[in-house]
Protein backbone atom coordinates (compact mmCIF):
# COMPACT_ATOMS: atom_id res chain seq x y z
CA UNK A 1 0.00 0.00 0.00
CA UNK A 2 2.76 2.55 0.47
CA UNK A 3 3.93 1.90 -2.98
CA UNK A 4 0.70 2.32 -4.26
CA UNK A 5 0.47 5.86 -2.30
CA UNK A 6 3.73 7.07 -3.78
CA UNK A 7 2.69 6.08 -7.02
CA UNK A 8 0.11 7.90 -6.92
CA UNK A 9 2.02 10.99 -5.54
CA UNK A 10 4.56 10.63 -8.03
CA UNK A 11 1.75 10.83 -10.81
CA UNK A 12 0.59 14.35 -8.81
CA UNK A 13 4.18 15.74 -8.73
CA UNK A 14 5.26 14.79 -12.34
CA UNK A 15 1.69 15.87 -13.71
CA UNK A 16 2.46 19.46 -13.08
CA UNK A 17 4.37 19.39 -15.97
CA UNK A 18 4.13 16.92 -17.85
CA UNK A 19 0.47 15.56 -19.17
CA UNK A 20 -0.70 12.35 -19.06
CA UNK A 21 1.74 9.59 -19.57
CA UNK A 22 0.64 7.44 -16.83
CA UNK A 23 1.10 4.07 -17.87
CA UNK A 24 4.69 5.14 -19.02
CA UNK A 25 5.03 6.48 -14.97
CA UNK A 26 4.34 3.23 -13.47
CA UNK A 27 6.42 1.41 -15.84
CA UNK A 28 9.72 3.63 -15.00
CA UNK A 29 8.63 3.18 -11.66
CA UNK A 30 8.91 -0.47 -11.83
CA UNK A 31 12.11 -0.41 -13.93
CA UNK A 32 13.67 1.96 -11.10
CA UNK A 33 12.68 -0.12 -7.95
CA UNK A 34 14.20 -2.95 -10.12
CA UNK A 35 17.50 -0.65 -10.85
CA UNK A 36 16.67 -1.44 -14.70
CA UNK A 37 17.38 1.11 -17.64
CA UNK A 38 14.85 1.91 -20.03
CA UNK A 39 14.75 3.11 -23.97
CA UNK A 40 12.15 5.41 -24.82
CA UNK A 41 11.61 5.38 -28.65
CA UNK A 42 9.13 8.17 -29.88
CA UNK A 43 9.14 10.91 -32.52
CA UNK A 44 10.53 14.48 -31.76
CA UNK A 45 8.26 16.76 -29.93
CA UNK A 46 5.97 14.04 -27.60
CA UNK A 47 7.84 14.99 -24.17
CA UNK A 48 10.66 12.14 -23.66
CA UNK A 49 13.15 14.87 -22.28
CA UNK A 50 10.87 16.35 -20.07
CA UNK A 51 9.54 13.80 -18.53
CA UNK A 52 12.64 11.97 -17.60
CA UNK A 53 13.81 15.31 -16.07
CA UNK A 54 10.70 15.46 -13.98
CA UNK A 55 10.51 12.14 -13.45
CA UNK A 56 14.12 12.87 -11.58
CA UNK A 57 13.17 15.98 -9.72
CA UNK A 58 10.42 14.05 -8.10
CA UNK A 59 12.51 11.36 -6.98
CA UNK A 60 15.36 13.26 -5.17
CA UNK A 61 17.70 12.47 -7.24
CA UNK A 62 20.58 14.13 -9.52
CA UNK A 63 19.85 14.13 -13.04
CA UNK A 64 22.66 14.60 -16.07
CA UNK A 65 21.77 14.77 -19.83
CA UNK A 66 23.98 13.37 -22.88
CA UNK A 67 23.05 15.26 -26.13
CA UNK A 68 24.89 11.77 -28.23
CA UNK A 69 26.51 12.95 -31.24
CA UNK A 70 28.60 11.22 -33.66
CA UNK A 71 31.59 13.18 -32.37
CA UNK A 72 31.31 12.57 -29.11
CA UNK A 73 33.97 10.46 -27.65
CA UNK A 74 33.68 7.37 -25.03
CA UNK A 75 35.90 9.85 -22.28
CA UNK A 76 32.68 12.93 -22.79
CA UNK A 77 30.84 9.94 -21.21
CA UNK A 78 33.23 8.18 -18.41
CA UNK A 79 35.40 11.36 -17.33
CA UNK A 80 38.94 11.59 -17.73
CA UNK A 81 42.96 12.07 -16.32
CA UNK A 82 43.70 15.30 -17.33
CA UNK A 83 47.15 16.96 -16.02
CA UNK A 84 47.13 19.63 -13.37
CA UNK A 85 49.82 22.02 -13.86
CA UNK A 86 49.76 23.47 -10.73
CA UNK A 87 50.22 20.40 -8.79
CA UNK A 88 51.97 18.62 -11.22
CA UNK A 89 50.17 15.67 -11.39
CA UNK A 90 47.32 13.97 -12.88
CA UNK A 91 43.53 14.36 -11.44
CA UNK A 92 40.83 12.37 -12.10
CA UNK A 93 37.23 14.39 -13.53
CA UNK A 94 34.15 11.89 -14.12
CA UNK A 95 31.96 12.54 -16.48
CA UNK A 96 28.44 13.19 -16.58
CA UNK A 97 27.47 9.38 -16.27
CA UNK A 98 28.71 9.68 -12.35
CA UNK A 99 25.24 10.45 -11.72
CA UNK A 100 21.49 9.26 -10.60
CA UNK A 101 19.31 9.13 -13.24
CA UNK A 102 21.42 9.80 -16.93
CA UNK A 103 19.48 11.16 -19.82
CA UNK A 104 21.52 9.55 -22.71
CA UNK A 105 19.46 11.68 -25.78
CA UNK A 106 19.14 9.75 -29.50
CA UNK A 107 21.96 7.26 -28.48
CA UNK A 108 21.42 5.91 -32.12
CA UNK A 109 23.20 9.06 -32.63
CA UNK A 110 26.69 8.16 -31.54
CA UNK A 111 29.36 5.70 -32.64
CA UNK A 112 29.72 1.83 -31.27
CA UNK A 113 32.66 3.28 -29.71
CA UNK A 114 31.00 5.51 -27.96
CA UNK A 115 27.66 3.36 -27.14
CA UNK A 116 29.93 0.60 -25.24
CA UNK A 117 31.11 3.18 -23.03
CA UNK A 118 27.57 2.62 -21.16
CA UNK A 119 28.09 -1.00 -21.00
CA UNK A 120 29.88 -1.09 -17.82
CA UNK A 121 28.08 1.46 -16.07
CA UNK A 122 24.66 -0.28 -17.23
CA UNK A 123 25.29 -3.88 -15.89
CA UNK A 124 28.14 -3.14 -13.15
CA UNK A 125 27.06 0.16 -11.92
CA UNK A 126 30.67 1.07 -11.72
CA UNK A 127 32.99 2.68 -14.34
CA UNK A 128 36.33 2.53 -15.15
CA UNK A 129 38.54 5.82 -16.39
CA UNK A 130 42.18 4.71 -17.05
CA UNK A 131 42.43 1.68 -14.33
CA UNK A 132 40.30 3.65 -11.74
CA UNK A 133 36.95 1.97 -10.84
CA UNK A 134 34.47 4.52 -9.57
CA UNK A 135 31.37 3.20 -7.42
CA UNK A 136 27.72 4.57 -8.98
CA UNK A 137 25.40 6.33 -7.00
CA UNK A 138 22.07 4.52 -5.84
CA UNK A 139 19.99 4.85 -7.49
CA UNK A 140 21.55 5.01 -11.01
CA UNK A 141 18.96 4.36 -13.99
CA UNK A 142 19.73 4.90 -17.68
CA UNK A 143 17.04 6.86 -19.99
CA UNK A 144 17.79 6.38 -23.48
CA UNK A 145 15.96 7.67 -26.21
CA UNK A 146 15.61 7.13 -30.06
CA UNK A 147 13.97 8.28 -33.06
CA UNK A 148 12.75 5.80 -34.76
CA UNK A 149 11.69 7.52 -37.85
CA UNK A 150 15.63 8.73 -38.73
CA UNK A 151 16.74 5.14 -38.00
CA UNK A 152 18.79 4.80 -41.22
CA UNK A 153 20.05 8.55 -41.46
CA UNK A 154 23.44 8.81 -40.24
CA UNK A 155 22.86 6.72 -37.16
CA UNK A 156 24.26 3.53 -35.97
CA UNK A 157 21.86 0.75 -34.45
CA UNK A 158 22.49 -0.53 -30.80
CA UNK A 159 24.27 -3.57 -30.52
CA UNK A 160 22.70 -6.61 -28.97
CA UNK A 161 24.60 -6.73 -26.06
CA UNK A 162 23.10 -2.99 -25.03
CA UNK A 163 20.01 -3.91 -26.23
CA UNK A 164 19.87 -6.70 -23.82
CA UNK A 165 20.99 -4.51 -20.89
CA UNK A 166 17.67 -2.32 -20.94
CA UNK A 167 15.32 -3.66 -18.64
CA UNK A 168 12.14 -2.47 -20.83
CA UNK A 169 11.11 -0.09 -23.83
CA UNK A 170 8.45 2.16 -23.86
CA UNK A 171 7.18 3.48 -27.39
CA UNK A 172 5.51 6.97 -26.28
CA UNK A 173 3.01 7.72 -28.87
CA UNK A 174 0.96 10.92 -29.78
CA UNK A 175 -1.06 12.25 -27.05
CA UNK A 176 -5.08 11.45 -26.76
CA UNK A 177 -7.11 14.73 -27.96
CA UNK A 178 -8.13 15.49 -24.17
CA UNK A 179 -4.57 15.16 -23.45
CA UNK A 180 -3.29 17.38 -26.01
CA UNK A 181 -6.06 20.14 -24.86
CA UNK A 182 -4.59 20.79 -21.55
CA UNK A 183 -1.46 20.37 -23.15
CA UNK A 184 -2.44 24.12 -25.07
CA UNK A 185 -3.76 25.29 -21.96
CA UNK A 186 -0.65 24.42 -19.89
CA UNK A 187 1.76 25.53 -21.92
CA UNK A 188 0.59 28.02 -24.48
CA UNK A 189 1.85 31.15 -22.38
CA UNK A 190 5.03 30.04 -22.70
CA UNK A 191 7.60 27.14 -21.34
CA UNK A 192 7.81 27.91 -17.56
CA UNK A 193 8.23 24.93 -15.43
CA UNK A 194 6.40 24.15 -11.96
CA UNK A 195 8.47 22.93 -9.54
CA UNK A 196 8.30 19.77 -8.80
CA UNK A 197 8.83 18.21 -5.08
CA UNK A 198 10.65 15.06 -4.44
CA UNK A 199 8.28 12.53 -3.00
CA UNK A 200 10.23 9.64 -3.09
CA UNK A 201 13.64 9.47 -1.01
CA UNK A 202 16.19 7.38 -1.47
CA UNK A 203 15.44 5.16 2.01
CA UNK A 204 12.03 4.87 0.54
CA UNK A 205 13.43 3.33 -2.64
CA UNK A 206 16.15 0.82 -0.75
CA UNK A 207 12.89 -0.03 1.32
CA UNK A 208 10.44 -0.45 -2.06
CA UNK A 209 13.41 -2.56 -3.58
CA UNK A 210 13.62 -4.74 -0.68
CA UNK A 211 9.62 -5.49 -0.57
CA UNK A 212 9.50 -6.47 -4.18
CA UNK A 213 11.58 -8.87 -4.00
CA UNK A 214 9.39 -10.66 -1.49
CA UNK A 215 6.57 -10.55 -3.67
CA UNK A 216 5.90 -14.50 -4.03
CA UNK A 217 6.01 -16.10 -7.73
CA UNK A 218 4.31 -19.62 -7.58
CA UNK A 219 4.63 -22.49 -9.59
CA UNK A 220 1.85 -21.72 -12.26
CA UNK A 221 3.45 -18.75 -12.97
CA UNK A 222 6.20 -19.40 -13.23
CA UNK A 223 5.57 -22.21 -15.44
CA UNK A 224 3.61 -19.65 -18.10
CA UNK A 225 6.23 -17.78 -17.99
CA UNK A 226 9.24 -20.26 -18.92
CA UNK A 227 6.83 -21.17 -21.71
CA UNK A 228 6.70 -17.80 -23.01
CA UNK A 229 10.86 -17.68 -22.92
CA UNK A 230 11.13 -21.11 -24.30
CA UNK A 231 8.76 -20.19 -27.03
CA UNK A 232 10.54 -17.08 -28.22
CA UNK A 233 14.06 -19.55 -28.43
CA UNK A 234 12.00 -21.95 -30.91
CA UNK A 235 9.83 -19.63 -32.74
CA UNK A 236 10.23 -19.75 -36.59
CA UNK A 237 9.63 -15.84 -37.19
CA UNK A 238 12.61 -15.47 -34.07
CA UNK A 239 16.46 -15.71 -35.14
CA UNK A 240 17.19 -14.65 -31.52
CA UNK A 241 15.64 -15.64 -28.37
CA UNK A 242 15.14 -14.01 -24.83
CA UNK A 243 18.68 -14.64 -23.19
CA UNK A 244 18.71 -15.81 -19.28
CA UNK A 245 19.05 -12.21 -18.47
CA UNK A 246 15.59 -11.01 -20.21
CA UNK A 247 13.91 -14.33 -18.56
CA UNK A 248 15.15 -12.68 -15.06
CA UNK A 249 14.04 -9.12 -16.48
CA UNK A 250 10.50 -10.36 -16.86
CA UNK A 251 10.37 -12.07 -13.33
CA UNK A 252 11.04 -8.71 -11.67
CA UNK A 253 8.82 -6.84 -13.93
CA UNK A 254 5.98 -9.41 -13.38
CA UNK A 255 6.66 -8.50 -9.37
CA UNK A 256 6.90 -4.97 -9.46
CA UNK A 257 3.28 -4.52 -11.38
CA UNK A 258 2.00 -6.68 -8.84
CA UNK A 259 3.58 -4.85 -5.76
CA UNK A 260 2.05 -1.69 -7.85
CA UNK A 261 -1.63 -3.11 -7.96
CA UNK A 262 -1.16 -3.63 -4.35
CA UNK A 263 -0.36 -7.51 -4.25
CA UNK A 264 1.89 -9.30 -2.81
CA UNK A 265 2.08 -12.05 -5.12
CA UNK A 266 2.30 -12.14 -9.27
CA UNK A 267 -0.94 -13.39 -10.92
CA UNK A 268 -0.42 -14.55 -14.97
CA UNK A 269 -1.60 -11.26 -16.04
CA UNK A 270 1.20 -9.74 -14.54
CA UNK A 271 3.54 -11.76 -16.83
CA UNK A 272 1.33 -10.94 -19.75
CA UNK A 273 1.27 -7.38 -19.34
CA UNK A 274 4.93 -6.54 -18.95
CA UNK A 275 6.28 -9.05 -21.69
CA UNK A 276 5.51 -6.57 -24.21
CA UNK A 277 7.84 -4.15 -22.76
CA UNK A 278 10.59 -6.46 -21.28
CA UNK A 279 10.42 -8.16 -24.72
CA UNK A 280 9.92 -6.79 -27.57
CA UNK A 281 13.57 -5.34 -27.97
CA UNK A 282 15.04 -8.12 -26.96
CA UNK A 283 14.01 -10.45 -29.61
CA UNK A 284 15.68 -10.48 -33.32
CA UNK A 285 13.31 -11.32 -36.33
CA UNK A 286 15.03 -13.65 -39.24
CA UNK A 287 15.33 -11.93 -42.81
CA UNK A 288 12.28 -13.42 -44.04
CA UNK A 289 9.92 -12.48 -41.13
CA UNK A 290 11.34 -9.12 -40.45
CA UNK A 291 9.82 -7.58 -44.14
CA UNK A 292 6.31 -8.64 -42.91
CA UNK A 293 6.34 -8.20 -39.36
CA UNK A 294 7.79 -6.48 -36.12
CA UNK A 295 9.25 -7.86 -32.43
CA UNK A 296 6.22 -6.14 -31.09
CA UNK A 297 3.77 -8.06 -33.60
CA UNK A 298 5.50 -11.23 -32.85
CA UNK A 299 5.41 -11.00 -29.16
CA UNK A 300 1.91 -10.48 -29.24
CA UNK A 301 1.02 -13.47 -31.71
CA UNK A 302 3.10 -15.44 -29.49
CA UNK A 303 1.33 -14.39 -25.94
CA UNK A 304 -2.33 -14.95 -27.40
CA UNK A 305 -0.92 -18.65 -28.53
CA UNK A 306 -0.14 -19.67 -25.23
CA UNK A 307 -3.02 -19.71 -22.45
CA UNK A 308 -3.28 -18.04 -19.62
CA UNK A 309 -3.07 -20.49 -16.47
CA UNK A 310 -6.62 -19.37 -14.94
CA UNK A 311 -5.53 -21.06 -11.31
CA UNK A 312 -3.16 -19.49 -9.29
CA UNK A 313 -2.53 -21.04 -5.92
CA UNK A 314 -0.49 -18.47 -2.96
Amino acid sequence: MELVSKLEQLKIEIGKNVVGREDEIEMMLIALLNNGHILMESVPGTGKTLLAKTFAAAISSQFSRIQFTPDVLPSDITGIQFFNPKLQEFELKPGPIVTNILLADEINRATPRTQSSLLEAMEEHQVTIDGHTIPLKSPFLVIATQNPVESQQGTFQLPVAQMDRFFIKLSLGYPEINEEREMIKKHRFGTSRNEVKPVISEEDLNSLKQEIMNVKLTEVVEEYLLQIIRKTRSHSSIELGISPRGTLALVKAAQGRAMIKGRSYVVPNDVKEMAPFVLGHRIYLSAEASLTMTPEKVVEDLLESIPLPVEVEV
